[in-house]
C-alpha cells in the first residue's frame, strides 16, 4: 500500500520508487490492482514524459492480461500523437510490444496501424528501432496491413549505410553506424517477398552491395565489438540476400565472402558461415559457387576441434554434393566416420546412405559404399540403411551378381558385424546362385561360412539365416542333407525361442514332403519392391528435428541430377530443394515410423518397413531413361494406384466452383518456368512447395503443404482443375490428402501428369480448408507449362540451319525484342536456357554471344521441333528472343513465357 501511495506522488524519485517496487514484487491478481490501474492511467494521462515513461515500464514489466485489457487500447494513441515526446514513443511502441505478444487479442488493430509503419521516417533513432521491432512482430500475424513498411525499411536501411560513421555519432558503435537498427530493418524485410517496385528493389540491392563491400575494407578497428557488429550487419545482409534467392550476382559474392570466413580463428564465424552456405547449396544461382570451397570443407571436418562445427562442415558437405563430386565427398564422409564423434555417427550413415543412392551412376559402386558403412560403423546403421540396400540390389538385376560377389568377400572377415551378416544372409539367399560356378564360393562354401556366423547373432538374424538356408535347398540340391542336418538339430527343434522353434519345423517339414516344382514356387525369387518415399531420408529428417530444413536441403538444380536412379521412384530425397526461405522439412513432418521386420519368412522381411508415400511399380529396364519412362505410365484403372486418386474428374469442382487466381500467381508460375523445385506460395498460415520431375510427354509432381500454425487445419482439400479444353490437352491425376493438417506438420499430394496435346493455359490449384472456424480458399497457378515436356536435342550446325529454313513460314516464327529485367550474365542466361529445357548449340551463331537452341516438344498426340535464339545487346540492355515451331500457337506461347524470365 505504501508503494501504491508513493504513486501519486509528484517527486520523480518517490514515483519511481513506488513503480519499482510494483513491477518487482507486485502479483497482477492482487486486490490493489484497481489502485494501480488508476495511478497508471493518471501518470498516462499527465502528459508529463518523465512520468508516461514509468507507467509505460510498469505496464510492460508486469504485462498481465488485465493490464493490458486496462490500457492496451490507450498505448497505441500515445505512440502515434504527434505531440508526444521522443522518448515517450520509445516506451510505448516496446509496451505495445510486450503486450501484443502477451495477448495478441487485446491489441486493437486499427487506423493506427498504417501511422505506426510511419514511424520508421522519424528523426530519432530509437524511435525507429522500437517502431521496427513493433512492426516486425505485427506483420507477422497481418502481413498486408503493413507492406508499406517495405520501401520505409529500404529507405531508412540505405541512409544508414550510405552514412560516414561521423554522421549518426550517438548510435555509432565502434566506427559502425547504428548496427543494431540496421539488423532489424534486414530482418523485417525478410518478412516480405522482394519489391516489386523497381526503383525501391534497384536501392536494396545497392545497399545488399554496399555492405558486401563494407565487408571487404579492412577492419577500422581491431577490438572485436567493432568486428562483432560489422559481421552481424553482414550475415543478416546474406540472410536476406538468400531469403530473396533472385539475385544471382548478389548470391555468389554472399558465397564468396562466406568462403572467406571458413578459415577464420574465430570458431563462432567458422560456424556461421558453415551454416550459412548450406542454404546458398539450394540455390540454382550459388551451387556451383558453394562447390568451390569443397576444400576447405573437408579440412574442417577433418581438423576442427569444435564437434558443433564439424557437423555443420558435415551438412554442407551432403548440401554440396552433386554428381558431379558425390565419389569424393562420400568417400571423405566414409573416411571422417571412422574416428566420427558418436553423437553424430548415426547421422552421418544416414547422409552417406542417401548421397550413395542418390547419385550411383554405377551401382556397384553404391553396393562397395554401404557394405563399407556398416564395415566401419554397423552400430550405427539402422535398419532403413541395410533394407534400403536390399531393395535396390532386389531391384536392379544389373548389380545382382556383384552384390552377391561382394558381400561373400566382406563375410569372409574374422569379425564381422552382424549387420553384414543380415545383408549377406539375405542376398545369398536370393542370388547366390549367380556366383556358385566359381569354386571359391561353391554351394557348401557359402552355407559353411554363412553358419560360421549363426551362433554369435540375435535371435531375428538367425531366424533370417533359417529362411536363407531353406532357399538354399531350393537353390542348391546338393546341400540339402547338411542343412536338413541342421533343422533336424535339437538345439533348433528345442530352441527356447518359439520364433526359431516354428521355422525350423516348418523348413524341415517343407523340405522333407514338397516335391522340386512346389519347392520352387513356394521359395521364388522376391519380385522387385514398390517403391516409397525413402525411409532413410524420413529418417534423417527426423533426426535433425524442426529448423533443420537447410541442412537436409539435399536437391540439386543441376540437370545431370534430373535422372532417377535405378528406376525408383522421384521422392523427396532424389529431386531438388526449394528456393531457401522454404521450411519444408522443418515443419515437423513426422511420417510414419518404420515397421520391424516381420517374424515371418524372408520373403516377409521388407514389407511395411518404408514410410508411407506415393506407390509405384518401378521398372528394372536397363536405363534410367526408361525406368523414368515406365515408372511415370499413368496406372491402369485396376491398379491399386487408381485406388489412391481421386474420383473422375467430373467430381471435381470446375473453374466456376473456385474463386479466381491471386493476383500475383502469374508471377509466381513465372518462377517455376526454368525451374521445377522452390515455394509456390507463402503466406502467414501456409506454405506450398513444389519438387518435380518430367521426361518426354510424362511427369511427376510433389506439392507439400505446411501448416505454419499452431492450430490443425480441418476439412483440408486442394484440387487440381482445368479450365476450358485443359481437360483434352493434359491429364492430371492426383492423390488425395489427409482431411486435417496439425499444427507445425507438412502433407504431401503427388501428381501424375501427362501432356497429351499442346496447351496454353495451365491447370489451377485450388486449396480449400478451415482454420480456427473460418473458411479459407486459395487458388494459384500450378507449375505445368508447356516447355515442361521439352526435350533438348543436339544438332550440328548444317542441321540448324537447314531445319531453321524449313520452318520459315510467318506463322512458324515468334520474335519479341524487349528490355532485360535482370543483370546480362551469360552464365545465369545459359542456366535459365538450359532449365528452360532446350539444349544449347555451340558453335552455331556466327556472333559468339548470341545463344542457340533446339528440342523437341513432346506430347502424347504429336511431336513439336522447335529452335530458338536469343540476342543480347549488353550495350543497349536488350534482348532479341526468335522461336520457329511447327506450330503456331506453341512458338508465341514459347516466346512469351521465355521473354519474361531476362
Amino acid at each position: 500500500m505504501e508503494a501504491v501511495n508513493l504513486l501519486s506522488s509528484n517527486k520523480y524519485t518517490e514515483k519511481q520508487i513506488g513503480y519499482l517496487f510494483i513491477s518487482v514484487l507486485v502479483n497482477s491478481n492482487s486486490e490493489l490492482i484497481r489502485l494501480i490501474n488508476n495511478a497508471i492511467k493518471n501518470d498516462l494521462a499527465s502528459r508529463n514524459p518523465t512520468f508516461m515513461c514509468l507507467a509505460l515500464h510498469c505496464i510492460a514489466n508486469v504485462g498481465s492480461r488485465e493490464m493490458g485489457e486496462a490500457f492496451a487500447a490507450d498505448i497505441p494513441r500515445i505512440l502515434v500523437a504527434g505531440d508526444s515526446m521522443d522518448s515517450v514513443k520509445q516506451s510505448a511502441a516496446l509496451c505495445l510490444l510486450r503486450l501484443y505478444k502477451a495477448s495478441p487479442d487485446l491489441v486493437p488493430m486499427g487506423e493506427w496501424t498504417a501511422r505506426v509503419v510511419h514511424l520508421l521516417n522519424d528523426q530519432h533513432m530509437g524511435v525507429v528501432t522500437a517502431a521496427v521491432s513493433l512492426i516486425t512482430c505485427l506483420c507477422k500475424k497481418n502481413p498486408d496491413d503493413f507492406k508499406t513498411c517495405v520501401s520505409l525499411a529500404v529507405s531508412r536501411l540505405s541512409r544508414i549505410v550510405s552514412s560516414a560513421s561521423t554522421d549518426l555519432q550517438d548510435y555509432t558503435y565502434y566506427f559502425v553506424p547504428a548496427p543494431w537498427l540496421s539488423v532489424k530493418l534486414l530482418r523485417l524485410l525478410q518478412c516480405y517477398p522482394p519489391p516489386e517496385d523497381a526503383a525501391v528493389k534497384g536501392r536494396l540491392v545497392e545497399c545488399l552491395e554496399t555492405v558486401l563491400n563494407k565487408a571487404q575494407e579492412p577492419p577500422k578497428s581491431k577490438k572485436v565489438q567493432h568486428s562483432n557488429a560489422k559481421n552481424a550487419i553482414l550475415f543478416e545482409t546474406i540472410s536476406l540476400i538468400i531469403h530473396y534467392d533472385s539475385e544471382p550476382n548478389l548470391l555468389v559474392r554472399a558465397c564468396n565472402q562466406l568462403g572467406q570466413f571458413l578459415q577464420h580463428r574465430e570458431t563462432n564465424l567458422r560456424y556461421l558461415a558453415l551454416e550459412s552456405m548450406c542454404t546458398l547449396a539450394s540455390s540454382e544461382f550459388s551451387h556451383e559457387a558453394v562447390k568451390t570451397h569443397i576444400d576447405t570443407v573437408i579440412n574442417a571436418l577433418k581438423t576442427e576441434r569444435d564437434v558443433s562445427v564439424r557437423q555443420r562442415a558435415a551438412d554442407l558437405l551432403y548440401a554440396m554434393c552433386d554428381r558431379s563430386n558425390a565419389k569424393q565427398i562420400v568417400s571423405e564422409m566414409l573416411r571422417y566416420l571412422e574416428t566420427a564423434d558418436y553423437a553424430i555417427r548415426e547421422e552421418i550413415v544416414l547422409k552417406v546412405a542417401i548421397l550413395a543412392e542418390k547419385y550411383a551412376v554405377d551401382y556397384s559402386w553404391y553396393v562397395d559404399t554401404i557394405l563399407n558403412l556398416i564395415r566401419i560403423a554397423g552400430d550405427y546403421v539402422s535398419e532403413e540403411v541395410w533394407y534400403r540396400v536390399l531393395q535396390i540390389v532386389t531391384n536392379r538385376d544389373d548389380v545382382q551378381g556383384y552384390a552377391a560377389k561382394t558381400v561373400f568377400e566382406a563375410l569372409q572377415a574374422p569379425a564381422c558385424h552382424e549387420n553384414m551378416v543380415k545383408v549377406g544372409g539375405y542376398i545369398l539367399g536370393e542370388f547366390g546362385n549367380l556366383i556358385a560356378g566359381d569354386p571359391r564360393s561353391s554351394p557348401p562354401v557359402q552355407f559353411s561360412l554363412l553358419h560360421s556366423k549363426f551362433h554369435l547373432c540375435s535371435v531375428a538374424t538367425r531366424a533370417l539365416l533359417l529362411s536363407t538356408y531353406i532357399k538354399f535347398i531350393n537353390l542348391f540340391p546338393e546341400t540339402k542333407a547338411t542343412i536338413q542336418g541342421v533343422l533336424r538339430a535339437g538345439s533348433q527343434l528345442r530352441n527356447a525361442d518359439v520364433e526359431l522353434q516354428q521355422r525350423a519345423v516348418e523348413y524341415l517339414t517343407l523340405s522333407s514332403v514338397a516335391s522340386t516344382d512346389v519347392l520352387a514356387t513356394v521359395l521364388e525369387e522376391m519380385p522387385p519392391f514398390p517403391e516409397r518415399e525413402s525411409s532413410i531420408l524420413a529418417k534423417l529428417k527426423r533426426k535433425k528435428g524442426p529448423g533443420a530444413g537447410s541442412a537436409l536441403d539435399d536437391g540439386r538444380r543441376d540437370a545431370s541430377s534430373n535422372d532417377i536412379n535405378g528406376g525408383v521412384e522421384p521422392t523427396p530425397s532424389t529431386v531438388s530443394t526449394p528456393s531457401p526461405s522454404a521450411d519444408l522439412l522443418g515443419l515437423r513432418a513426422a511420417p510414419p515410423p518404420a515397421a520391424p521386420p516381420a517374424p515371418a519368412g524372408a520373403g516377409n522381411l521388407l514389407v511395411d518397413v518404408f514410410s508411407d508415400g506415393p506407390t509405384a511399380q518401378p521398372s528394372l529396364g536397363p536405363t534410367p531413361e526408361q525406368a523414368f519412362l515406365s515408372e511415370l505410365e499413368p496406372p491402369a484403372p485396376e491398379s491399386p494406384m487408381a485406388l489412391l486418386a481421386d474420383p473422375a474428374p467430373a467430381a471435381d469442382p470446375g473453374p466456376e466452383d473456385i474463386g479466381p487466381p491471386i493476383p500475383e500467381a502469374d508471377e509466381l508460375l513465372n518462377k517455376f518456368v526454368c525451374k521445377n523445385n522452390g515455394v509456390l506460395f507463402e503466406n502467414q498460415l501456409l506454405q506450398i512447395g513444389v519438387k518435380s520431375e518430367f521426361r518426354q510427354n510424362l511427369g511427376r509432381m510433389y506439392l507439400f503443404y505446411g501448416n505454419k500454425t499452431s492450430v490443425q487445419f480441418q476439412n483440408f482439400s486442394p484440387t487440381v482443375v482445368h479450365p476450358g479444353d485443359l481437360q483434352t490437352q493434359l491429364a492430371v491425376q492426383t492423390k488425395r490428402v489427409a482431411a486435417q493438417v496439425d499444427g507445425g506438420a507438412q502433407v504431401q499430394q503427388v501428381l501424375n501428369i501427362e501432356c497429351l496435346r499442346d496447351f496454353l493455359t495451365p491447370p489451377l490449384l485450388s486449396v480449400r480448408f478451415r482454420y480456427g472456424g473460418a473458411p479459407q480458399s486459395l487458388t494459384l497457378k500450378l507449375p505445368v507449362t508447356i516447355n515442361k515436356f521439352f526435350q533438348p536435342t543436339e544438332m550440328a550446325a548444317q542441321d540448324f540451319f537447314q531445319r531453321w529454313k524449313q520452318l520459315s513460314l510467318p506463322l512458324q516464327e515468334a520474335q519479341k525484342i524487349f528490355k532485360a529485367n535482370h543483370p546480362m550474365d551469360a552464365e545465369v542466361t545459359k542456366a535459365k536456357l538450359l532449365g528452360f529445357g532446350s539444349a544449347l548449340l555451340d558453335n552455331v551463331d556466327p556472333n559468339p554471344e548470341n545463344f542457340v537452341g533446339a528440342g523437341i516438344i513432346q506430347t502424347k498426340a504429336l511431336q513439336v521441333g522447335c529452335l530458338l535464339r536469343l540476342e543480347p545487346n549488353a550495350q543497349a540492355q536488350m534482348y532479341r528472343l526468335t522461336l520457329r515451331t511447327s506450330k503456331e500457337p506453341v512458338s508465341r506461347h514459347l516466346c512469351e513465357l521465355l521473354a519474361q524470365q531476362f
